[in-house]
């Protein structure tokens, strides 16, 4: 088990970390927590209150994910370590000239056009059939009670409607945003805090799917309502891709770090950008965290291993470098020499070849899971299958026009992906789960979290506490309200482009779970950015 001072309280927080035995769920809000450890206690295990807390936050967070999203786990079980990638595919009809042909000289983030092929009812119902103790159904059971018999808003829920909502309101739209305000608003009203919320359409859809374990989503009723409403729209995704549509299970990537194994997804999802950082940063001795040879050299890693990433990483069929030749000590013993005292631009090396939520989840048996789901972007495309509450995800969004480029669009092919669970062992056991949800800060939100652990040694509610920065590109890092104004204005002399965020919202939300081997015991830390619970047994 990691040595930290549990009482620790940094930056002006007044929370702990949170222990338990039996078990514990971990997620951005508190209901679909609690629903996750409801399954513990009628005797499931990690994965199933895993996938009970994932389909509750459909409709608990909708403004961070839904049912028509992609999701990514890591399953210790077993003594071992499972990797699921339940991302989709781009639509059989869609290409460059498709897109080029309806006017875009790049890829549209908003609308029919970047709709790819969901995953997250496909995640849930593969988990629960390859590890689940509980019938699929029984999973569904919270998500489905929340959507018909209503919840009341939290303010951060408040808040985030409001800034999604005014940036739809913003755009030039045609009646393919139909169903997002029918779905999401009431009579074009917004939720206030405290206010008793239902999604009916919600309630439906899940219902088919808990009844069918996900079949009506792709070869069934649900599958044909997406294959109409897009069609109807002039868009790509059809019933034919859908039904073609399996999750994939894949072997999960890992770098050492200073005696841990840190473990990320494979591309097509980018936490190898991660793995290479922290394969960087291994090179370097770190001895205290708010210092500023400390932050430079962070950020300075971040951006190398970003810069390699968003030129290679893409669905791996298409990758013109290989995983293992990125993530070598070598490799990484190149780019760390880059790394002097003033901020560089990054470029990508040649490697040798070889809106978003997150759940923990542990039980008393051993197994840990790290599971995050995202329609990407808030409300995805901003397409809602108009009387089934499916808000159709805009991955797409990310694929380039470009030909040459690695990401480069293509019919039935993965995007560069930024959702990422992150995973530690140790010695071949678990220590276990992390996550921080937002786009592409959850990199830079897992090298942060790993080295206040490992580094820092800082409890898990600390090191989520903690101030973040964000490389944003170039020489321009964001930092958030707490950063230190003197290690602010130290990296600015680096020759970093220090700008202050006004508010945490794009810093990312995180959770943890951490699993000691010996006895058993859990510690757990969740975001003070959203509405996180730990709930324990």
């Amino acid at each position: 088990m990691f040595e930290f001072d549990a009482l620790y309280y940094p930056y002006g927080s007044r929370r702990t970390a949170v222990y338990g035995r039996r078990g514990m769920v971990a997620t951005s809000q508190p209901l679909a927590a609690q629903a996750g450890l409801d399954m513990l206690k009628r005797g499931g295990n990690a994965v199933d209150a895993a996938v009970a807390t994932a389909a509750a936050l459909t409709v608990l967070e909708p403004t961070s994910n839904g049912i028509g999203g992609d999701a990514f786990a890591l399953v210790w079980s077993g003594g071992k370590l499972h990797g699921l990638n339940a991302s989709g595919p781009s639509p059989a009809s869609l290409s460059i000239d498709a897109v080029r042909g309806l006017g875009h000289s790049t890829m549209p983030k908003y609308g029919i056009v970047p709709i790819t092929v969901p995953g997250a009812p496909a995640a849930w119902a593969e988990l629960s059939a390859r590890f689940g103790r509980l019938e699929f159904s029984e999973l569904l059971e919270p998500a489905i009670r929340y959507a018909e018999e209503g919840y009341p808003m939290s303010a951060t829920l408040e808040f985030l409607f409001g800034y999604e909502f005014t940036k739809f309101n913003a755009m030039k739209k045609g009646p393919e945003f139909d169903g997002l305000y029918s779905t999401f608003t009431r009579d074009g009203r917004l939720p206030k805090a405290g206010e008793l919320w239902t999604f009916p359409d919600h309630g439906k859809t899940l219902r088919s799917i808990a009844a069918t374990r996900g079949e009506s989503f792709y070869r069934g009723e649900l599958a044909a309502a997406i294959d109409s409403y897009v069609r109807a729209h002039g868009g790509f995704l059809s019933a034919s891709d859908l039904a073609a549509y399996r999750p994939e299970w894949a072997d999960p990537i890992s770098v050492p770090y200073r005696g841990y194994d840190i473990w990320e997804i494979p591309p097509n999802g980018h936490g190898m950008v991660a793995l290479q950082a922290l394969r960087i940063l291994e090179g370097f001795d770190f001895d205290t965290r708010d210092s500023v040879e400390t932050v430079h050299r962070q950020i300075e890693a971040m951006k190398l291993a970003f810069a390699d990433g968003l030129h290679y990483i893409t669905d791996p069929a298409h990758m013109k470098a290989s995983v293992a030749g990125m993530l070598s000590e070598a490799y990484a013993a190149e780019r760390r020499a880059l790394i002097g005292d003033t901020a560089l631009t990054p470029a990508p090396g040649t490697p040798p070849q070889g809106g978003t939520v997150y759940v923990a989840a542990a039980d008393a048996d051993g197994n840990v899971v790290s599971f995050i789901q995202s329609n990407y972007m808030g409300f995805g495309s901003g397409v809602v299958v108009e009387g089934t509450g499916i808000a159709l995800q805009n991955r797409g969004g990310d694929f380039s026009l470009d030909p040459s480029r690695a990401n480069a669009l293509a019919p039935g092919k993965k995007s560069y992906h930024t959702i990422i669970p992150g995973f530690l062992t140790r010695g071949g056991e678990a220590v276990g789960a992390f996550g921080v949800m937002g786009g592409f800060m959850q990199p830079q939100g897992h090298v942060q979290v790993v080295m206040n652990t490992i580094d820092f040694g800082l409890n898990p509610q600390a090191t989520l506490d903690a101030p973040r920065w964000q490389w944003r590109e170039g020489t321009t890092v964001e930092v958030e309200p707490g950063f230190p104004d003197a290690l602010a204005q130290a990296l600015q002399r680096r020759g970093h482009n220090i700008v202050r965020a006004v508010h945490p919202f794009n810093f990312g939300r995180g959770q943890i779970v951490w699993r000691d081997p010996a006895s058993g015991v859990l510690v757990g830390g969740t975001e003070p950015r959203t509405d996180g619970q730990v709930a324990v047994w």
